[in-house]
């Protein structure tokens, strides 16, 4: 266990290389902070700090630079997470308050998280086999074609086209709509599809080829694996601000960024309600080594649908960024169990 001193000058390293981008010497910080110690005393501590890996030295006669590990002891025991300030708050409320649909939540949430840390954004889209269906709805586009719409609990939308191969009469489409909605409303996805399997049945012989049309192309969306895999990511011009921290190039990570199937590998373990932070090394792929990644997952109650979060540099405002995710996703979970 480090003294408690120790990690005070570990705080205060971490605080001014994020926001110096230099290293830090001893001078510097008995200067900068109330150590209430001597340069020399900070010296030592440096030197026991390198020794147990939580600094390191980037050349000769520099002062130190923080590690994975020293930042890790920072967002354990160190950090405290920076409340937003009132402006901040209301450019969340103010700026996703204005969303119509659960695209605009999820667009309007990407672009404000990116705002706020300044660091690349990344929100997963609900997970369609999580949702419950809050309605269908059935429209004719001509006599023979018909829209299918899907209306989940979360606020996505599905929609589908029907060739039904002969007219659809308004009774018969009144009719299907009214069972459909009976039967699925309020329904797991996964379970719905279970319960439309004997609506044909009901109907009339000559009328069960529409309705089968019907209720598969439903099943089908209810299934659909591909909306479960979508993700909006935002701010990637931030990281031409910090090409130092990536190796002088960021094309690396902006190629891990493109994989959509990475992201929500990197998010998925996100929980609701708290914030996850991986740094460096600990992010399972090596283009992200040199990044830091904040996630939380949201969703209405305890329900975690899908994750946010940001992606950046190992050096990064770690109590702002976690504020700002935590405020985003406590906003987005709130949208969610109101609608």
């Amino acid at each position: 266990m480090l003294e408690e001193r120790k990690l005070e000058v570990l705080r205060a390293i971490v605080e001014d290389y994020v926001a110096t981008q230099e290293p830090v010497g001893s001078k510097t910080l008995v200067e900068r902070h109330n150590l209430s110690v001597s340069p020399a005393t900070v010296r030592n501590d440096m030197a026991a700090l390198e020794e147990e890996g939580f600094i390191a030295q980037p050349h000769t006669s520099a002062g130190r630079i923080p590690t994975d590990k020293g930042y890790r002891l920072f967002v354990d025991r160190l950090a405290k997470v920076r409340p937003l300030s009132a402006a901040e708050k209301r450019a969340i409320t103010t700026f996703l308050d204005g969303a119509v649909d659960l695209d605009d939540v999820v667009q309007r949430s990407v672009r404000t998280l990116a705002q706020l840390t300044r660091q690349v954004a990344v929100v997963q889209y609900p997970s369609l086999t999580r949702s419950t269906v809050r309605h269908v709805e059935l429209v004719a586009l001509a006599p023979d074609r018909l829209l299918v719409v899907l209306i989940t609990s979360t606020g996505r939308v599905e929609q589908r086209v029907v060739e039904t191969g002969t007219d659809v009469g308004e009774s018969l489409l009144g009719d299907l709509r009214a069972r459909i909605n009976l039967a699925c409303l309020g329904e797991r996805l996964v379970d719905a599809a279970d319960r439309l399997a004997d609506i044909p049945e009901t109907f009339e012989p000559d009328d069960r080829p529409i309705v089968s049309a019907v209720t598969g192309t439903l099943v089908e969306a209810f299934s659909d694996e591909r909306s479960d895999e979508r993700v909006a990511v935002g701010g990637t011009a931030n990281l031409r601000h910090f090409g130092d921290d990536f190796d002088r190039s960021i094309r690396p990570v902006l190629e891990a960024l493109e994989e959509h199937v990475v992201l929500l590998q990197l998010f998925g373990a996100a929980s609701p309600r708290a914030i996850t932070v991986r740094i460096g090394h600990e992010v399972p792929y090596e283009e992200l080594s040199s990044t830091s990644i904040v996630a939380s997952g949201y969703g209405p109650d305890d329900d975690t649908l899908a994750t946010l979060g940001i992606v950046g540099p190992t050096r990064m405002d770690y109590p702002g960024a976690m504020a700002a995710v935590r405020a985003v996703a406590q906003y987005v979970s709130q949208r969610l169990s109101e609608d």
